[in-house]
């Protein structure tokens, strides 16, 4: 992110390249192997915060500004924040998974068939597992996960 500071500050490189260098190398590197990520509140807010932050370094608003990042995003024409992209991606990865074969470990991991000593849990607070989080994504669209269980096996819908 420091090295490219030359290229947000850079006057003759224009707006939607600099969104387009954002979505290339940045997205990329923050989302690296996302797909599998088990995301709690404060993970989505920091990545949030450093998304508000580079694209407020594209455009030349500061925090002085105050400018929300609605209108941020509006003015460099960024449709979704790096959150959706994220909820996307991870859906896309569960739909993979559920169709694999149940030889597979990804698809055993993710139905909890492993074989082996299991570690006792603590009384604490349970820890989130990636299937909760597919599970909010679920409800953050207004549906079960019984439904994309279903549309994972008919590629056209």
């Amino acid at each position: 992110m420091r090295s490219l500071h030359q290229i947000w500050k850079a006057e003759d490189i224009g707006k939607p390249t600099k969104v387009l260098l954002y979505k290339t190398l940045l997205q990329s590197i923050i989302l690296y192997n996302s797909e599998i990520w088990t995301l709690k509140e404060h993970h989505k807010k920091n990545i949030r915060v450093f998304e508000i932050s580079v694209l407020r370094k594209i455009s030349g608003i500061t925090k002085k500004d105050r400018r929300i990042k609605v209108d941020i995003m509006k003015k460099l024409l960024i449709e979704k924040d790096i959150i959706d992209f994220l909820k996307a991606r991870t859906l896309t990865y569960f739909g993979h998974v559920n169709c694999m074969g149940n030889d597979r470990f990804p698809k055993m991991l993710f139905h909890d068939h492993t074989h082996g000593h299991r570690s006792v849990r603590s009384r604490r607070k349970p820890e989130k597992k990636w299937l909760d989080n597919i599970r909010d994504d679920c409800e953050d669209l207004n549906m079960s996960i019984i439904r994309p269980s279903r549309l994972t096996w008919n590629r056209n819908e």
